[in-house]
């Protein structure tokens, strides 16, 4: 616990440009990233981290003033490149499927199986809402055909079914735990 709580300090596993922004004192309205706002433990920790890839260094920022600052920023310091979620303008919507917590396998919708500060609840349906989690990857597939693929399906150990179709999976060479 204290390796992993020290390698947060550290910021290990964020990209360059997110650790710029994390530290620059001269910065405002920097929320942190979503790995840090967004919580999950337990059983729920591989699939919410496959649904969100990428996203969980995405920075929250207060509006879109203080994200154009930090790109700024990242621009004149040749700082790299990083995503900004201000609060004032990402909308997520949540799915609503009558019936679908009845169905075989079904968990439930990933942006309800993750913790946060209600400030950040636009953020957690913006990247999770549209998202469900299934137990197994033959259920998960069972649910996406069920609903002509419009979701995205991920079972608990991290196998994806996206919107439109597609099918992700396999094995993870490397496991980061930055939500953990």
């Amino acid at each position: 616990r204290e390796a992993l709580e020290k390698m947060d300090a550290l910021m290990e596993g964020y990209p360059g440009s997110v650790k710029a922004v994390l530290n620059a004192d001269e910065l405002y309205g920097i929320c942190g990233p979503v790995s840090r706002l967004l919580t999950v433990s337990g059983e729920y920790v591989t699939a919410i981290e496959t649904a969100l890839g990428a996203a969980v260094s995405n920075i929250i920022v207060e509006n879109e003033e203080s994200a154009k600052a930090a790109m700024r920023f990242l621009k004149d310091t040749n700082g790299g490149r990083a995503t900004f979620l201000p609060l004032t303008s990402v909308n997520g919507k949540t799915l609503s499927e009558p019936g679908i917590e009845k169905i075989n396998g079904y968990i439930g919708i990933a942006s309800d199986l993750v913790s946060y500060d209600s400030k950040y609840s636009c953020i957690a349906d913006y990247l999770l809402g549209r998202t469900i989690v299934s137990d197994t990857i033959d259920n998960a597939s069972f649910i996406a055909r069920k609903y002509n693929f419009r979701y995205k399906v991920v079972s608990l150990d991290g196998q994806v079914i996206n919107a439109g179709g597609s099918y992700t999976g396999g094995s993870a060479a490397f496991k980061t735990g930055v939500m953990s």
